[in-house]
């Protein structure tokens, strides 16, 4: 997909948002949700995305939604550092599918990296139901407190 086109309500972002698929829920407000990713990258993997823009790319994005979303990223990141003691960590945001974007719902990746251990290649494997169930519980209680 190229960075024009017409943006699909029907997207698995945009059917989180709506509720009409599960996700395992870090953080939400009126303008933003975060939830863990189902095939993470690595231990930790976040996604950040606007519940009220219908845009595909950062070329699209309403800058206040932007800002918004930047802002939980960095509240998110934090609590990630705090609770899971990476060694490093990767916030990064895709493009077009030529640039890796792979949901046409702009979102923002929050990926904690471990010394010696390289990345998951993206939606290889999907993560152990009971693990994401436990980590968000971690990360949850830490956000909140």
């Amino acid at each position: 997909m190229s960075l024009q086109g017409t943006y699909d309500p029907q997207n698995i972002f945009a059917q989180i948002i709506r509720g009409d698929a599960p996700c395992y829920k870090l953080y939400e407000d009126d303008d933003v949700l975060a939830f863990l990713d189902l095939f993470p990258q690595s231990h930790g993997h976040a996604l950040v995305v606007p519940k009220r823009s219908a845009a595909r790319n950062i070329l699209e994005v309403d800058p206040d939604a932007l800002c918004k979303v930047m802002g939980v990223v960095q509240r998110l990141t934090r609590a990630i550092v705090d609770e899971l003691n990476p060694d490093g960590v990767q916030v990064a945001q895709f493009n077009g599918a030529p640039a890796g974007q792979t949901v046409f719902h702009i979102h923002v990746h929050i990926v904690p990296r471990y010394a010696g251990q390289g990345l998951g290649i993206h939606a290889a494997q999907k993560a152990d139901p009971a693990e994401l169930e436990q980590l968000q519980a971690r990360l949850v209680r830490r956000i909140d407190g």
